[in-house]
């Protein structure tokens, strides 16, 4: 009987261990699932990052706080797909989960095009290429894979990197011509031609950004039989009738014959009563003159001037050498200056000028630091003025301070084998004072007087 309790009791013994063994294992089994469902990344199962940027890593979760394992292979260097594992170990089990991280290249590539994005040619021509480079700040140069596409608008340059990024850019081409041809005067725009002589044009240059040959019309009205101021004209029209014009200025001149005198007064007018005097024996004996007047003195003088015959030309706004003889702008803007004030007064535009200090005056390297003269007396020219020096000094500009130095100076210096250009001030009362002796003298000496306009042949200075 005992025998048979012992052998039941070792049966139950064997049932409560099996049954304590099978609870583990469900206990065990039931944990694991437990860990394997409440195993789960934090973030995304799948990641896309640029390339070399920082890959932040967001981690797991699971439910006991178990400690995680991770191994990866990643390269944010590179372009590709990696794959990160995370590891939970539990005695003989291990847990697995797994995120994909794309490192990605989305940034476009970069096309340079050498030259402008419109580029204006000729109908007849065809774009030649000026240059174009492209790179990728991950695959580097690739000028080599860049495609070309021509169309009637333009060219398209087409480029894709190795991740398929596309760039394009496009370059317009239009034929279109609409710059007139380069025409210039050899030689002056202004040129002296006495009466009775032959007069033959010196001709012109022309090129055009289009045509090889450029149509080319002349028509002049110069009559050199009889003195005045004509134009010889040129017409150039390339082959898309573009056109271009210039004009050169012929005055035709009469010598003055033996003993012509061209009075003529600088600086003025002046306010103080000289201007005034002068212009009362000018009258008074029947005498015209010349008067480069500045913008000093009275509107009433200069209007008086030219409505008693007398030639109202230009000479300076300023008279500062160190102000007008700075540079060529400089000139131009104090002639303008008063060429304009000429201009407001009596309603024309005059273009017969006098250099302060005179064509070859030397106080202008001073003021300028080289030899503008050179520029200028060119560039005056070049512009369609007419510029007159003396060959006649009265001294009243300095030296003289007499009534009697001046009429000395002037009559000593007169000839009766040339023009006779005489230099006064008209800001000078002794020059005024001095004036009627000196015209009596030379009607006496059989001398004639004659104002300067723009078929007077001009004197001026030697260089």
């Amino acid at each position: 009987m005992i025998k048979f309790l012992k052998d039941i009791l070792k049966k139950k013994i064997v049932i409560i261990i099996l049954l304590i063994l099978l609870t583990l294992i469900c206990l065990f089994v039931v944990f694991s699932l437990v860990i394997s469902k409440t195993f789960k990344l934090k973030g995304d199962s799948v990641v896309d990052i640029e390339y070399n940027t920082q890959y932040v890593e967001k981690g797991t979760v699971n439910l006991f706080d178990l400690d995680v394992k991770t191994e990866s292979d990643l390269d944010t260097t590179k372009v590709g797909k990696y794959k990160i594992k995370y590891v939970i170990n539990l005695l003989f089990l291990k847990f697995y989960k797994y995120r994909m991280v794309n490192v990605v290249d989305k940034v476009k590539p970069v096309i340079t095009l050498t030259g402008d994005l419109e580029r204006t040619i000729c109908p007849s021509t065809q774009y030649e290429e000026e240059g174009y480079s492209a790179a990728d700040d991950y695959d580097g140069d690739i000028t080599e894979n860049v495609k070309i596409v021509n169309s009637e608008e333009g060219i398209t340059y087409e480029v894709s990197d190795s991740s398929g990024n596309t760039q394009s850019v496009f370059r317009k081409i239009t034929k279109f011509d609409d710059e007139a041809p380069k025409l210039s005067l050899k030689g002056n725009s202004t040129v002296y031609v006495k009466v009775g002589t032959k007069y033959s044009d010196s001709g012109y240059t022309v090129s055009d950004n289009c045509d090889e040959t450029v149509s080319v019309e002349s028509e002049n009205n110069v009559n050199t039989s009889t003195a005045g101021k004509y134009t010889y004209k040129y017409k150039a029209v390339d082959t898309n009738q573009n056109i271009s014009e210039v004009v050169r200025n012929v005055v035709v001149y009469e010598e003055g014959g033996e003993g012509v005198i061209y009075l003529t007064f600088d600086d003025g007018p002046s306010g103080t009563g000289s201007t005034a005097k002068i212009l009362d024996v000018l009258k008074e004996e029947g005498v015209q003159a010349t008067f480069f007047v500045t913008c000093s003195g009275p509107d009433s003088l200069i209007k008086r001037e030219y409505e008693e015959g007398h030639t109202v030309a230009l000479h300076t706004n300023s008279h500062n050498y160190y102000v007008l003889y700075k540079t060529v702008d400089a000139y131009f803007e104090d002639l303008n200056a008063v060429r304009n004030r000429v201009y407001n007064l009596l309603g024309y535009y005059s273009n017969i000028i006098r250099f302060p200090g005179g064509s070859n005056n030397t106080v202008s390297i001073s003021a300028s630091g080289y030899k503008i003269m050179d520029t200028l007396v060119k560039e005056v020219v070049n512009r369609g003025y007419t510029y007159f020096d003396w060959n006649v000094s009265s001294g009243d500009a300095g030296g003289c301070t007499t009534s009697s130095c001046v009429y000395n100076n002037t009559i000593n210096g007169l000839s009766k084998s040339r023009n006779n250009v005489v230099l006064m001030h008209d800001i000078k009362m002794f020059t005024a004072n001095a004036l009627q002796d000196i015209i009596q003298y030379a009607k006496a000496h059989g001398y004639t007087f004659k104002v300067i306009d723009e078929t007077t042949s001009p004197v001026r200075f030697k260089w």
